[in-house]
């Protein structure tokens, strides 16, 4: 059977150098093993399935799988699955926010011409690291525990887990870690850097660690995490993905409720159908 499909670039400063998503509308039907068959055969981080929602407020429904498990929320693919339902004829209850149903519940999209944008979801799991875990993961990233300026449990689905070094710069010249546990870093840069700190995104594949382009739930996380312990002010920019060759730019605001909201550009590459 023909099904509508887009690939997606998110969070790109220009086409091609953001996250790529690959999305299968009209995914009704598909069994759970079709659907982790296809997002192994795309091999992107994550692919999105769009699907009715079972919820009477949502908009739509996703579900998100990387090349070998699904994940409750990511964040581009958030954001790429309400592209291609709005590109595929999506019509939102309230034209100005789209609501996307997904494993951890509803989460609010933004419209805004190019630039979609979605409310972080609350943490899962937050607080300190555990010490015998903040001695594995310097070990993991090469570094003496001191180094670590800081570390916390940021978990919003894939179970990031937060480590603050002491500059971008630091961030930038790291290895990537070895280990099996999903790793957040970030770096301030200083005043007149290029934005307000710098990302990277490691998580489990294969035999090891493979770092992500550029990764909204991550992101989300981190912001609600910086911003909470007054290491940062909203509204901001952040960046992330020259270590892989990309150039990534993502938004994050406060709104007057104190939610934190996490935007970027959400562009078609290729658009028409997958046999599935």
């Amino acid at each position: 059977m023909q099904r509508r499909y887009f690939e997606i670039d998110v969070f790109a400063e220009r086409p091609y150098l953001g996250n790529p998503l690959g999305v299968v509308v009209d995914a009704a039907g598909l069994s759970d093993s079709a659907m982790q068959e296809i997002a192994a055969w795309t091999n992107f981080s994550e692919t999105a399935f769009l699907l009715p929602p079972t919820d009477g407020a949502a908009d739509y429904r996703v579900r998100i799988f990387t090349t070998d498990s699904e994940l409750p929320f990511a964040g581009h693919p958030t954001l790429g699955s309400c592209r291609a339902w709005l590109e595929a004829g999506g019509i939102a209850s309230n034209p100005d926010v789209v609501l996307q149903e997904c494993g951890i519940g509803l989460v609010p999209v933004r419209r805004g011409g190019d630039t979609l944008a979605f409310r972080a979801p609350p943490l899962l799991r937050s607080g300190p690291v555990e010490e015998h875990v903040a001695t594995e993961v310097a070990l993991a990233v090469g570094l003496a525990r001191h180094e670590l300026v800081d570390l916390a449990w940021i978990d919003n689905g894939p179970g990031w887990l937060g480590v603050l070094l002491d500059s971008a710069e630091a961030v930038l010249d790291l290895a990537v870690p070895s280990g099996a546990r999903a790793i957040g870093v970030v770096g301030l840069w200083p005043p007149g850097g290029p934005s307000a700190y710098e990302v990277r995104a490691f998580f489990p594949g294969g035999a090891g660690l493979l770092e992500d382009p550029v990764t909204g739930s991550l992101h989300a996380a981190v912001a609600q995490w910086l911003l909470a312990s007054g290491r940062v002010a909203a509204p901001l920019t952040a960046t992330q993905g020259s270590a892989v060759g990309r150039s990534g730019i993502v938004a994050v605001e406060v709104d007057l409720e104190g939610s934190v909201w996490i935007s970027g550009a959400a562009a078609v590459r290729i658009a028409g159908t997958i046999e599935a």
